[in-house]
Parts: structure tokens; C-alpha cells; sequence
């Protein structure tokens, strides 16, 4: 079976603060023109996609240096939609040990249930990666998917990332850093996880972006029925 978990890239979808908008829209028109061309305007982190270390580390590899096998992953699901609140942490001890996942997967997806909130300010306030859980990933080896804007904390509503740093807001990359810095992969805004099974074959192939940092994706998950 197959399943879509991609966000429709639209005009004015939701992006990561600061980031740039998303247009869509005709460049040429069959009623004018005989036949149909659109132009299309992103950042290289709207929408579902992928992080490439070039994100956060400034001699980290390009999305077009990677491997493109390493874009089709075995994938673990870790269900913690129901369990987890805003801007509650997830921490090591949530995610499954080291020993049971190395070898057994490229990829462990998290569904929060934070892709009810996309479109609202809420969806801001997704649950994050401990900078522990992070490096539990690092040690085994395994990337991370997630239906949220990532893995670190989001700023909030009415703030921006460059703001002001006397405030509460989360400063710094460390989840991002320590996955990017191991070469494993990041898949953001995952959406439609609810029913899949635990184990499955993720798809999530990136554009050919010549020193890209990150990419849209076709994110699909694949399993036996």
C-alpha cells in the first residue's frame, strides 16, 4: 500500500518564520497561449521536505551531494499523538533505544498530531527534540521525520527568528546540528501519519538543487498490506 504524506504546495501555504512565501500561479494560459506554464516561487524548506546538513552547518554537505538511495529509508513509527502538548519536549526516553533500531531502520517518524494545527499560529508551538534525544538518534544512526516545523523549537506567534534574544525564544540548532553534523536525515511538515503501521519504507526524494540546503519532497510511505 501507498500513502501520501506530503502538504499540497500552494500560493501562500504555510512556511517557517522568515521564511520566504510560496507562489504558484499561470505564466502562460491555454485560453491565451495554447498551452499551460506556471511559475513557482519558494524557499527550499516550504512545505513537506528535507534538510540537507548545508541547513545549519556552513561546510556541511549540499542536498545535491547526498546519495539519492539515502532518500528511500526504512521507517519506524513512534506514536505519541494524544500523549504530547505544546512545546513539551520530547526527550530520549520517549524514543525507541539505540540497540532497537540500529541496523533496523533509516528513520524514525514521530507523529505529535501537530499537522491538525497547520495553518494556525498553534502549529508554532509543536513539540521539539531534546538535544539528548537528538544525540540518541546520532548514536544510532537513524535520521528523523516529524509533522511539525522540526526538530527544535519554533518561535512563537508575534515574534521572528532574528528577534529580539532577551526574550524566551529558543536560540540555536542543537537537535538540527547534532543529526545534519552525522549526515542523517531530516524530514519536516510530514502530514497524514495517523494508521500507518509502525514499520514501513519511506520515500522522501529531494530536487536536484545544485548546492541546495534543503528541498521540497514527495514524501510516500510504503508497506504490505
Amino acid at each position: 500500500m501507498f500513502r501520501d504524506l506530503s502538504r499540497p504546495i500552494e500560493t501562500g501555504m504555510p512556511t517557517y518564520p522568515d521564511d520566504p512565501a510560496v507562489m504558484l500561479s499561470p505564466a502562460a494560459t491555454h485560453a491565451a497561449d495554447g498551452y499551460a506554464t506556471s511559475e513557482f516561487r519558494t524557499g527550499t524548506h516550504a512545505g513537506t521536505h528535507v534538510d540537507a546538513p548545508r541547513h545549519t552547518l556552513a561546510d556541511g554537505e549540499s542536498i545535491d551531494g547526498a546519495a539519492v538511495e539515502s532518500f528511500a529509508l526504512d521507517a519506524r513509527l513512534v506514536d505519541l499523538a494524544g500523549t504530547i502538548g505544546a512545546r513539551e519536549p520530547i526527550t530520549a526516553a520517549t524514543l525507541p533505544s539505540p540497540g532497537s533500531v540500529r541496523d533496523e531502520c533509516g528513520v524514525l517518524v514521530v507523529h505529535t498530531g501537530w499537522a491538525d494545527h497547520w495553518g494556525t499560529d498553534r502549529y508554532r508551538d509543536h513539540p521539539y527534540l531534546t538535544e539528548a534525544a537528538a544525540e540518541l538518534c546520532r548514536e544510532a544512526g537513524v535520521g528523523i521525520g516529524l509533522d511539525t516545523f522540526g526538530p527544535d523549537p519554533t518561535p512563537s506567534a508575534g515574534t521572528s527568528v532574528s528577534g529580539d534574544p532577551s526574550t524566551e525564544e529558543p536560540q540555536g540548532t542543537p537537535a538540527h546540528d547534532a543529526l545534519l553534523g552525522a549526515g542523517l536525515p531530516i524530514i519536516e511538515n510530514l502530514c497524514s501519519l495517523d494508521g500507518l503501521p509502525e514499520r514501513f519504507r519511506l520515500y522522501a526524494f529531494p530536487l536536484r538543487l545544485r548546492g541546495g540546503d534543503g528541498s521540497p519532497v514527495r514524501a510516500v510511505a510504503e508497506w504490505e498490506a
